[in-house]
Order: structure tokens, then sequence, then C-alpha cells
């Protein structure tokens, strides 16, 4: 099985590098059409419609106009170390093993607004942005319509070359919308994930991205392979919900109690 993960918007270009394994991402030339179409804004444009404070504008401005297509390692690195929001905070590859990024490459595919799709060990530069932004390219208006065809494409091509037949959607409803569905030729599985307070199930965002992370890790650490395999997964007090599952979407439930 392939599993689909967000990016995040925090990022770690600081901290050691637990690996040297390193790859380079299968869109680098289309990449690199987004950020000529980003170079043209201005900065109020910016500003407004990534609803960024003027420091933050220019400093994400700055990162454009430094972005290379085919960088150095010192001012790139794996992708899977390189974002630090509450998905990777789960996922914790800065302890994977050799073996683990090995696996990972093959079963985790991140999307990503300015690079399409990457491998955990694809190598990014600092850079901010959300694939919900509107942004005049050669194939419309917006990142979907640049995006949609070449994410759909790719995770189409992976899951016929590994010979697998589900996908697990991760990934949060920003960036599922990126992926025709339809056009895979596989089953979707996704996976969601409550908080029982008192009674009251919910979901909460920031524990979702996390838990979410937390699969992701759970899979490639075990070597899972098939998608009844993750009911099994039992991290930081989740546990499979038979009663609020379906065969397309499992549900993961944790009490306050």
């Amino acid at each position: 099985m392939l599993m689909i993960l967000s990016p995040a918007k925090t990022l770690d270009f600081e901290s050691p590098l637990p690996t040297r394994r390193r790859s380079t991402p299968g869109c680098g030339g289309e990449a690199a059409l987004v950020i000529a179409s980003l170079r043209k804004l201005t900065l109020p444009e910016l500003s407004k419609r990534m609803k960024l404070k003027p420091e933050l504008a220019e400093a994400t401005m700055r990162q454009y106009a430094a972005w290379q297509q085919k960088p150095t390692t010192r001012i790139a690195r794996p992708a899977a170390v390189a974002y630090r929001g509450n998905a990777y905070v789960g996922l914790d590859a800065v302890t994977f093993s050799d073996e683990d990024f090995a696996f990972a490459q093959d079963s985790l595919r991140i999307l990503s607004g300015l690079y399409g799709i990457l491998r955990p060990l694809d190598l990014i530069q600092p850079y901010r942005l959300e694939m919900a932004m509107k942004l005049d390219t050669s194939r419309g208006r917006t990142l979907y319509e640049f995006w949609t065809e070449t994410i759909t494409g790719e995770l189409s091509r992976q899951l016929k070359r590994s010979g697998d037949r589900v996908l697990v959607d991760l990934a949060s409803g920003e960036y599922s919308r990126a992926v025709d569905f339809g056009a895979l030729g596989a089953e979707v599985v996704v996976a969601s994930f409550l908080e029982d307070r008192g009674g009251r199930v919910a979901p909460v965002a920031a524990f979702a991205k996390k838990a979410r992370g937390l699969m992701a890790s759970y899979v490639i650490r075990n070597r899972l392979s098939e998608p009844d395999q993750m009911k099994s997964f039992d991290l930081e007090g989740y546990r499979f919900d038979a009663e609020r599952s379906s065969h397309v979407e499992y549900v993961f439930t944790r009490s306050d109690s």
C-alpha cells in the first residue's frame, strides 16, 4: 500500500541529519515553473494571498528568489526531516534507520504546492506555499489545476510499479483535493482520528495532524503492507473504532478518561 501525507509550514534546516541518503524530486522542472509564477507577484499581492504579515511575506519572497532547480546539499535537505509540523513530529523521521528510510521511499509520498509530489528523501529548499493558494500558471489559475494531473499520474504509476492495490490517505483535505482518486485505479482508504472528551467525539485538528504522522511512522517501522494491519495501531492512546469505521474509512479514537 502507498500512503500520502501533507507537507508542513514549519521547517527545520538546522538540526543534524540522521542519514546521508538523499534523492532528487521528480517534478523539479514543474516546480521551477511554479517558482517563476511566484516571482511575478508583488509583495502586497503575496502578503494578501497568503495572509502574511509584511515581514513574513518579505522572507517568503527571499526564499522564492533564492530557490534553485538543482540545489547543493548545503541549502537543501530530505523532505521527511525538513518538515517539522505536527504530522512530522508524529512521523519522527529523525529516528529512522536506513532500512526505515528505504521502506519509506517506496511507501510514502508527500504532496506539496511547490514540488507536487515528494519521496521522503527528496531534497527540498526552504519555502512557504499552500496548495489552496490561487496562482496564475500555464495550466490555469490554481495550483490544483497545475498539479492534479501530475500528482495523480505519479501516484498511479507508483501503485502499478509496486503492485499495490491500496492508497492510504493521511493527507489533509487541502492536499487530498489535489488527487483525482477516481483515476488511480486503486482502492482508497482514509484514516481519521477522533478525540472522545466525556462522550463528545470529534476531531481536533492539531491532534489529527500528529496522529497521521504517527500512523505513517507505524506503517513504516512495522513494514505493513495491507490496510487491515493498520487496525492494530495503538500509539498515544488511539484504538481502532470498528463502529465508526467502514471499508473506505478507518476511524481511530482515543479517550481523555
